[in-house]
């Protein structure tokens, strides 16, 4: 957590007030992430449709439409919007996953 820079109120009062652009910058929303998978030859549809149920807890329905996107349009969003943290860890777990059965399957988040 940043430390808020305090600076004394006018009167005396023994209040401190924050400088307008810091309350600017507390207000601020943490930006959102989507991940995205991406299309490649030789990762089965089954697989990714397998990874979206299991890392990104879809419906098989919905994960088969994801993988369809995928295949058919180049890349699809898995999943989303999450923390730069939350959508860094499903990247690096769809990864492991794959590569530990020896696919290739590329999964990047980028933000919302």
């Amino acid at each position: 957590m940043s430390q808020k820079k305090k600076t004394p109120s006018k009167g005396g009062s023994g209040v401190d007030l924050l400088d307008k652009d810091e309350v600017r910058q507390e207000n601020q929303k943490p930006k959102k992430y989507k991940v995205l998978f991406h299309n490649d030859d030789f990762t089965p549809m089954e697989l990714v449709a397998s990874i979206l149920v299991s890392v990104f807890h879809h419906s098989d329905i919905a994960a088969w439409e994801i993988t369809m996107d995928v295949h058919e349009k180049g890349r699809g969003v898995a999943g989303g919007p999450y923390s730069k943290e939350v959508a860094e860890t499903k990247t690096e777990k769809t990864i492991a996953i794959a590569k530990t059965l020896g696919y290739p399957l590329l999964a990047t988040f980028e933000e919302e």
